[in-house]
């Protein structure tokens, strides 16, 4: 899942940023409003945590600018805030945030805020991913295959999710790099294609993960 932190305290949003990289989503950072805007526009996001009292531009128009896409597959929004009123709660839903998260917080709440806004801005699909004998449980970052543990890395705990949200069609490698590194990625690395060699070594035989030449990967 790719997720923008746009914070300008900026050992918060470093620390947050982290966090969220520990539970194997992609995460980039901004730390104004306008910078957010501008990695809004290029890259496709799930999440956007999004502090309210941003410098250059405000937080509550970048929440405009993320409601206003008129996309169905436009980023859910979790707005952070040092103000505890009802009123500002009110006021940051009121203009479209999907969520709302008061400081200080609790990093593993944020964390499973986050989860539960990126289930909500796919297809809907059940919480524990299941194809083909394998398990995916996002919550406790588990893989199992017909029952045996498979131990993974971040990278390809996060590829094998977007396989298996994909429920058997096919997923480019452009989508796979999108939703599971970062800006700072190579767009000509070999990084998609080691993480798929990667997964079949240690998903076990028979192999499950098909490649499609020239158009991507799926899940038999």
């Amino acid at each position: 899942m790719r997720v923008l932190v746009v914070e300008d305290e900026r050992m918060l949003a470093e620390a947050i940023a982290e966090w969220l990289r520990e539970e194997t989503h992609a995460v980039d950072v901004a730390f104004d409003g306008a910078a957010a805007l501008e990695r809004i526009e290029v890259n496709d996001y799930d999440v956007v945590v999004l502090d309210r009292d941003l410098p250059i531009v405000h937080g509550d128009d970048v929440c405009r600018t993320v409601v206003g896409s008129g996309s169905s597959s436009a980023a859910r929004v979790l707005m952070l805030t040092a103000a505890a009123e009802i009123g500002d709660r009110v006021a940051g839903l009121s203009i479209g945030a999907d969520d709302y998260l008061t400081k200080p917080f609790a990093f593993p709440e944020l964390a499973a805020r986050v989860l539960a806004l990126g289930r909500r801005s796919r297809p809907l699909v059940p919480p524990v991913l299941r194809r083909a004998g394998i398990t995916l449980d996002p919550a406790r970052r588990e893989v199992t295959r017909d029952g045996r543990y498979v131990p993974l890395s971040k990278k390809e705990f996060a590829v094998l999710a977007e396989l298996l949200r994909a429920e058997g069609t096919v997923v480019s490698a452009e989508h796979l790099l999108e939703k599971a590194w970062d800006e700072h990625v190579d767009p000509f690395t070999g990084a998609v294609r080691l993480t798929i060699l990667k997964l079949r070594r240690k998903l076990g035989d028979p192999p499950v993960v098909e490649t499609t030449p020239g158009v991507g990967y799926r899940i038999a």
